[in-house]
């Protein structure tokens, strides 16, 4: 008996020129890989124009919707970037509507077909080796900032107080080293943040912002 299947095809919007991943082009490889595997394809869902960053996408949420009324068995795709191309989304979506016992995810340039253990298998390794990649990139661009932190560039966020970015690293100001020492000193005598952010003010110094100081940036200041 045939799988009754749901043909999922998404383009991003700077994707849509390009042949090989067109709405055609992709519906085409969907019908010709059904009809040589015995589907039935009861609907073509399309999402035209967005990314696969997101799940909630109109087109998805109308598939899966479809999976859980039992209108379809199955899920066929191009590819599964056309799915998702986020590791963490494969993983719960196969673990909520592909898992043994459930739907089937199918995808033509994988060869992946989850109604056998071989398809579930590969799957898995595909998913693996994805998660890998993610942790392996992961781990170098933590490397690469540990190394910029030590040579003293910045390496992204707001500048902190009493600093200023000047060519990628962080240099003293000392205009506002000498508003963190003042603070400082009036902090060991005692006082609180609210009473040194007074006492700054009086004195006529501002925050960066040009604003009388804030106890609370009083305190961002003297953590820093």
């Amino acid at each position: 008996m045939a799988t009754k299947t749901v043909a999922y095809i998404r383009v991003s919007t700077e994707k849509q020129s390009e042949g090989g991943h067109s709405l055609e082009a992709q519906e085409a490889k969907l019908k010709a890989y059904a009809s040589l595997y015995d589907l039935e394809l009861v609907e073509t869902v399309v999402d035209a124009g967005v990314s696969a960053k997101t799940m909630n996408r109109p087109g998805l949420q109308k598939v899966l919707g479809m999976l859980e009324s039992g209108k379809a068995e199955a899920v066929l795709v191009l590819n599964l970037s056309r799915l998702t191309r986020s590791v963490c989304d494969l993983g719960e979506l196969v673990e909520k509507y592909f898992a043994l016992g459930k739907n089937a995810l199918l995808s033509v340039s994988e060869q992946i077909d989850t109604r056998s253990a071989a398809g579930r298998l590969v799957l898995n390794v595909l998913a693996s080796v994805s998660q890998w990649e993610r942790e392996a990139v992961g781990e170098r661009t933590k490397a690469v900032l540990q190394h910029m932190k030590a040579e003293g560039k910045r390496v992204g966020g707001k500048v902190r107080y009493g600093y200023e970015d000047v060519e990628g690293k962080l240099v003293p100001m000392e205009s506002e080293q000498l508003i963190i020492r003042e603070a400082t000193k009036l902090r060991s005598q005692g006082r609180s943040f609210n009473w040194i952010a007074e006492q700054l003010s009086n004195a006529g110094f501002t925050s960066r912002a040009g604003t009388r100081f804030q106890a609370v940036q009083v305190q961002r200041m003297l953590a820093a």
